[in-house]
């Protein structure tokens, strides 16, 4: 794929391809909110034929749907393509898909339309963060990454305005239009991918050392002999001579036991992101001006408003993992982020379940009020925990010979659960009333003590120390789980120097990658 020399090298590259990424996620996050405001608008209905609650969901979670296919389409030939050619493609689908739902004028069409959006979606979220975690450095990876669902939530608190706005002009134009804009987002990451380099761990997987070695001359601005760039393309290949032991790993490979524990890694991404989504937030994102409508009573104006208030928590509470999450680490934030979650679902369904028959009109219409707070208080928590915590932890988890791969299905998991939960909410809501928050309550409970017993910390670590949590002399047991980063780097720091001869400054690269490299 072309490459233009847009943006020089060094810092200025550095901020486009972050640019780019959050760009990328503002798209992700406006295609996820724009249709809260849709579903209930008049001229929708009216075109759609008023769909009942089990089509309505269907309608919006075939997006979902879409965006699984995504994923697995990223599977099979994201490796083969690369990281920039993955966002050109996903830019394509979106735009395609964007034009299709707003020349819709029957069910089929919008539903086949969401479908090919979603394509485009999946392949995106499969691609930008892993491509931003292997172009930066260790102890900026967390923020960054992180600063991409922060920008979900700009997209989202973007589409719900826009949305509430143009309720207000009436006709097509009030859902066709916001629709159609999802289109800009798109040029504009496809103008900036032509001017952002290829993942240099990417190139060197691939046998493009030269040019891989370039890329990180470019992006960190140093020679070839350069100390930071020096250490990084010894890392890489060190980590690739131990990934690569039992000759070149293939797809078929991924669960089977190896030295890295790729399948237990792929298996803790797919998890990671399944709490992204079963914790209830697309009930939150998608249908809370319909939850305050049905279940809290409020006006279809007033819940609208307050549904976008309630996205900009998403938003507030996203700033403090982009700004601290490498101080704070992953693990603990992820365990009193899903108390926090389980907390506010249980006093949301706890002050909704006084509407039912036998208490007062009085005290029905203040607990459904009070209950309101805790919507926010769910959104803040979950930017600052669950929001973020799974995107970043996703590709650095992962061994780069299963990266691409393992990614796809780290967020496929995240896409067919979002699928589920957004296809089960219309009804649950209705059926279910305060009890529906109940089930929320307990999922997010239950993810203190798996991410306690089963998620080591990755936080500081390079991609290449990772693979060291996991070797057979790597750390084992409940310590290797629970412990803070710190110990591990040490370990690992005197493992290499006892396999460099007392230094890690003179180490030598295996003589296979000594060839690989040289030709």
């Amino acid at each position: 794929m072309i490459k233009l020399n847009l943006f020089g090298r060094g810092l200025r590259l550095q901020i486009a391809i972050t640019i780019a990424c959050q760009l990328a996620f503002i798209l992700f996050g406006y295609d996820q909110g724009v249709f809260s405001g849709i579903v209930t608008n008049e001229d929708w209905l009216n075109t759609f034929g008023h769909p009942g609650s089990g089509l309505e969901g269907i309608i919006v979670s075939i997006y979902n749907l879409g965006a699984f296919s995504g994923c697995i389409l990223t599977f099979f030939f994201g490796e083969k393509c690369g990281r920039r050619l993955c966002m050109w493609i996903a830019m394509g689908w979106i735009i395609v898909g964007a034009i299709l739902q707003c020349t819709s004028y029957s069910v089929a069409q919008i539903m086949v339309a969401r479908y090919i959006t979603g394509i485009g979606t999946g392949i995106e979220t499969s691609t930008v963060p892993m491509y931003q975690s292997e172009l930066c450095d260790a102890d900026k990876r967390g923020r960054l990454v992180s600063s991409e669902p922060l920008f979900v939530g700009v997209g989202i608190v973007i589409s719900y305005f826009f949305d509430y706005g143009m309720s207000y002009v009436g006709g097509p134009v009030a859902w066709r239009v916001p629709i159609a804009c999802q289109t800009i987002f798109a040029f504009v990451v496809i103008f900036l991918v032509f001017g952002i380099p290829e993942s240099p761990r990417w190139l060197y997987y691939h046998g493009r050392n030269e040019e891989a070695l370039q890329v990180m001359c470019d992006v960190w601005d140093s020679e070839p002999d350069g100390e930071k760039v020096a250490k990084m393309e010894r890392e890489i290949l060190e980590a690739l001579h131990l990934e690569r032991k039992h000759g070149e790993y293939k797809w078929r490979q991924l669960f089977k036991r190896d030295d890295v524990q790729t399948g237990k890694r792929v298996l803790l991404a797919y998890g990671m992101q399944f709490m992204n989504q079963v914790g209830g937030i697309n009930l939150v994102v998608y249908f809370v001006p319909t939850a305050l409508q049905d279940n809290v009573g409020l006006t279809r104006n007033l819940s609208l408003v307050i549904g976008g208030c309630v996205q900009t928590m998403f938003f507030f509470g996203s700033l403090i993992p982009t700004f601290f999450l490498d101080r704070m680490g992953r693990r603990n934030p992820m365990m009193w982020g899903s108390a926090g979650l389980s907390v506010s679902m249980m006093l949301i369904a706890v002050l909704l379940s006084f509407q039912r028959p036998g208490y007062s009109e009085t005290l029905a219409k203040a607990t459904s009020s009070a209950s309101v707070a805790f919507f926010f208080t769910y959104m803040l928590f979950f930017g600052a925990t669950a929001n973020c915590i799974p995107w970043v932890y996703v590709p650095e988890i992962l061994p780069l010979h299963a990266r691409a791969k393992g990614t796809a299905i780290g967020i496929s998991s995240n896409w067919l659960w979002n699928f589920v939960i957004v296809m089960i909410t219309p009804t649950i809501i209705g059926k279910l009333q305060w009890k529906a928050y109940l089930i929320f309550m307990v999922t997010n409970a239950a993810f203190i003590p798996l991410v306690y017993f089963c998620y080591p910390e990755t936080s500081n670590l390079t991609l290449e120390e990772v693979d060291y949590l996991f070797i057979k002399n790597g750390r084992s047991g409940v310590h290797a789980l629970t412990g803070p980063s710190q110990p591990v780097q040490e370990s690992l720091k005197a493992d290499i120097e006892k396999r460099a001869g007392g230094s890690t400054e003179h180490m030598e690269v295996p003589e296979e990658l000594k060839d690989e490299k040289s030709s």
